[in-house]
């Protein structure tokens, strides 16, 4: 371990494992490279040799069975023909030589001509007999390979020969020149190897710290012999979760096989609790897990934590003798986790009774058999509690949890009134808890009612427990938690538990209860502010839904700020509102009703619906400047839109506008629904955009629908499928009544429980019967007067008020005299049959009239006041075209009403 402690080691010399190991491995490259080259060089002598035969026998051949040859050996002086023939065949061959002999071997041809007529030096007797031969042999300039081929006469008779060679160092001479790449191919090898092996080396010689095999197999040893000496369990896991080493103590205290290694970790037949661990290889310190009989303190640590290999050590503790306190801590972690519980599962909702319910569920769950949840009246309803007394007010049984009914305990809703003789009701009355272990020996607690008490005895109850709810001081009302089918009794420690349950519980009621209360208020003023049923007029068939968002999921108890409303107006007209407020709560109910009260204001003033929505536009942003003056903070409008529309029966004429609202739906008389294309504006209290209307006329039996967003938008789809699912919805039902339109369209598009509140408005147009309203021009000249009071008179005698017809006269008089006096152009009058008399009278002056008391001298101003007290109503309008139209209505009897 020389190396290890700073001694220098020489490189020949090293004694460690990793030394030794790169020694090993650079000997073995160096090797198997070395044997690659000299086996690439004999290889490629081989193949040299090989080539320069083949190469010689066809150059032999071809040139022996060239043409012209045969006849060149038999002519009188064959070199002539011969020489060079073959001269210029060997240097186009790249063979050394190529020779033409006769049958004795004597040379016709040679490359040194002063060979020529010599005897050939090599073996030809195998080629007299048409054979091919070739031979290996040492010549004047080195060592070749040459071949002799026989030269065939017509007959197949052999006429002469021809030898052909090549020396073995021109054909190798190729190969040769990729020695140098061969060489370099191989160092580069031998260098990679090299440098693999050293990273090798390196990573083992980290992993073994430099010893070397004497030293590591003592090492080995040592810790092999301390770890199964101590008396401290020791278990090593891999990475893939198998056992990879258990001591000894490890063994015995878990009660493994001998040949345990290698068995994955979840198979060691261990509890759930402590497989988990070791398992998931989690970091733990001294946790206390109960293995068979005996009480562990586990630590376990992952092996990879600073560059180990995966895996995990596990050391094992005996821990038995602290048994006893183990179990003290694992009840108070018991009971810690009970109330961790009893957090997450009781009071999940702002409901009073879906928490008592919630209450007993869960104590039947843990450790009772039966529980029951009995609450003062006043709580149940939401109001401030005070002392309850228990003897005089009694209890209402709120929740009750068990496996069997048929038990004697009291039933749900039933009141309960607790003895204050009893120690049950003496317990209760001073808000303490008492624990009666032994219910069969009746110590007065059957006083409250002895014949319950003896079914609830003979059902086999034998241990109770009775906590009062206390909340900011005061009793709520009172958990009993009982035991039947377990034999063994509550104790002490039960019902310092129980207490510390039915008071979280006690709480989340109060909470309940106080938001019950809040929801009662504000469910109050909402439905004060909403609409309570449909008003009287002629104009339209109407049905309508409000749906409040579902409590808890919209806002406080799901009162929200969606409005609508049906206003009558003047001329047997009526006027259609849907508004949405954004927001849920109070503050949104109560905004809702400022906006509703606004647009009634307004359409008394009977404005069109772009300038009232301009109005209320401009209201909005008056409200929301003066609460910011005030410093009320998030008390604003903080969102609101709105829709108008006019619908007039008797032109089936409809003027609709919208400030941020969705455009309405009109379904015609066949059934066929589509979008109105109302211009849109901008939500209510931003200003500086005007608003533009809609004009059509709407046919008879065409249903108009007003919604708010709640009844398309949804979490689970877009806003776009839920209008065209609306559409889909109202389309090819012609048949159907508002009522029936109402029920579908929510069957189809709401939800069990809705986030939102929604406003539903359907409207189905009718037309005043023609004989039911009368028309006439009247010319600018006084003496019209008088045939206008008699066509008027006439047409009141056909329509069977004859009573009506002299206040009827003056009225129109008065009104016809002030159009003819004070305006230009055109008069109109209309007289209108229907709920009550109509009549109005139209010029195209802008000058309203006004009411005023006239002085005793005063010549004029009387008729204005007159016609104020002649009639029911009486108002002005404006008209497009710049006119007004001034109107009174007239109340009929019962009996001669008009339609509708």
């Amino acid at each position: 371990m020389a190396g290890r402690y700073g001694r220098p080691r020489p490189f020949l010399r090293m004694r460690s494992l990793a030394g030794q190991v790169f020694l090993l491995q650079v000997a073995i490259v160096v090797l198997l490279v070395a044997a690659s080259v000299a086996a690439l060089v004999l290889q490629s002598r081989a193949d040299s040799e090989r080539e320069a035969r083949n190469r010689s026998v066809a150059v032999a051949e071809t040139f022996a069975n060239a043409p012209g040859v045969e006849a060149a050996l038999r002519s009188p002086d064959p070199t002539a023909v011969l020489q060079p023939r073959a001269e210029a065949a060997r240097k186009g061959s790249g063979v050394d030589f190529i020779v033409v002999m006769n049958l004795e071997s004597v040379r016709y041809t040679h490359p040194l001509p002063d060979r020529i007529g010599k005897k050939f030096v090599g073996t030809v007797e195998p080629a007299l007999d048409g054979r091919v031969v070739t031979e290996k042999v040492d010549g004047t300039i080195g060592p070749l390979v040459q071949a002799v081929v026989p030269v065939t006469g017509a007959g197949g008779e052999a006429v002469g020969l021809v030898s052909a060679g090549i020396t073995i160092k021109n054909v190798s001479g190729v190969a040769e020149g990729q020695f140098p790449l061969l060489f370099g191919s191989a160092a580069g090898i031998l260098l990679l190897a090299l440098g693999g092996t050293a990273l090798v080396t390196r990573r083992l010689n980290r992993q073994t710290h430099g010893l070397g095999p004497t030293e590591m197999t003592r090492m080995y040893e040592h810790h092999d012999a301390v770890l199964h000496a101590v008396r401290e369990g020791v278990l090593i896991a891999g990475g893939e979760g198998r056992l990879l080493l258990a001591n000894d103590e490890a063994r015995r205290l878990l009660r493994l096989p001998p040949d345990v290694e290698g068995t994955p970790v979840a198979e060691l037949g261990l509890d759930p609790v402590t497989t988990e661990l070791l398992v998931s290889g989690r970091s733990a310190t001294d946790e206390v897990h109960s293995v068979g009989d005996r009480v562990l303190a586990i630590s376990q640590r992952a092996t990879d934590r600073h560059g180990g290999p995966p895996g995990s050590v596990t050391t094992l503790r005996d821990t038995t003798e602290l048994q006893a306190l183990t179990g003290r801590a694992a009840m108070a972690r018991g009971r810690l986790k009970l109330l961790y519980d009893a957090g997450t599962e009781i009071g999940t909702a702002l409901d009073v009774v879906r928490t008592c319910e919630e209450l007993a569920d869960f104590a039947t769950k843990r450790f009772a058999d039966y529980a029951t949840v009995d609450l003062a009246e006043g709580v149940l309803r939401g109001e401030e509690p005070t002392t309850v007394s228990a003897t005089t007010d009694g209890l209402r049984r709120s929740a009750f949890s068990g496996p069997r009914d048929d038990t004697g305990l009291h039933p749900l809703g039933s009141m309960i009134g607790f003895l204050p003789t009893t120690d049950l009701g003496a317990g209760l009355l001073r808000g303490e808890a008492v624990l009666d272990t032994d219910l069969p020996r009746r110590a007065g607690w059957q006083q409250q009612n002895p014949e319950r008490a003896e079914r609830i005895v003979e059902s086999g109850f034998h241990s109770l427990m009775a906590v009062p709810m206390r909340a900011r001081g005061v009793v709520l009302g009172a958990a009993l938690f009982w035991r039947a089918q377990t034999p063994e009794p509550f104790e002490e420690e039960d019902l310092s538990v129980a207490e510390e349950l039915v008071a979280r519980a006690a709480v989340s009621i109060d909470n309940a209860r106080r938001y019950s209360r809040e929801h009662n208020v504000a469910v109050t003023l909402q439905r004060s502010l909403l609409p309570q049923g449909l008003p009287d007029q002629s104009a339209i068939d109407a049905a309508y839904r409000y749906l409040p968002a579902q409590a808890g999921l919209g806002g406080l108890g799901g009162v929200g700020g969606d409005w609508f409303d049906i206003i009558p107006l003047p001329g047997a007209r009526v006027a259609l509102v849907v508004g949405d407020v954004v927001g849920h709560g109070l503050h949104a109910a109560a905004t809702m009703g400022r906006l509703r009260t606004a647009v009634h204001n307004f359409s008394t003033l009977d404005l069109p619906p772009d300038e009232l929505l301009w109005h209320l536009d401009e209201l909005v942003a008056r409200i929301d400047q003066d609460e910011s003056v005030e410093g009320s903070e998030g008390a604003g409008v903080t969102g609101a839109t709105c829709i108008y529309a006019i619908y007039d029966p008797a032109s089936g004429h409809c003027t609709m506008a919208r400030a941020g609202h969705l455009q309405p739906v009109i379904i015609s008389a066949d059934g066929v629904a589509a979008f109105a294309d109302v211009p849109g504006g901008p939500p209510l209290g931003l200003g500086g955009m005007p608003f533009e209307t809609l004009d059509l006329e709407l046919p008879e039996d065409s249903r108009l629908v007003l919604y708010t967003d709640g009844l398309v938008e949804d979490r689970h789809r877009d806003i776009d499928e839920g209008l065209e699912l609306l559409r889909d919805t109202l389309s090819g039902h012609p048949d159907r009544t508002p009522e029936e339109t109402c029920q579908a369209v929510l069957r189809v598009l709401v939800p069990a429980k809705a986030r939102d509140d929604i406003a539903l408005l359907v409207g189905r147009t009718r037309r005043l019967a023609p004989e039911n309203v009368a028309e006439w021009d009247v010319p600018s000249d006084p003496s019209a007067v008088a045939r206008i009071r008699s066509e008027v008179s006439r047409m009141l005698t056909e329509w069977n008020l004859v009573e009506e017809a002299f206040t009827t006269e003056l009225i129109l008089s008065e009104l016809v005299t002030n159009s003819i006096r004070y305006a230009n152009g055109p008069i109109g009058v209309r007289l209108i049959r229907d709920r009550t008399l109509i009549c109005e009278v139209s010029d195209r002056s802008s000058t309203s009239p006004h009411l005023r008391q006239a002085a005793s001298m005063d010549e004029g101003g009387r008729g204005l006041f007159l016609v104020a007290q002649l009639a029911e109503r009486w108002g002005t309008r404006y008209t497009e075209d710049g006119g007004k139209v001034i109107w009174t209505e007239q109340l009929l009897q019962p009996e001669i009403n008009g339609p509708g």
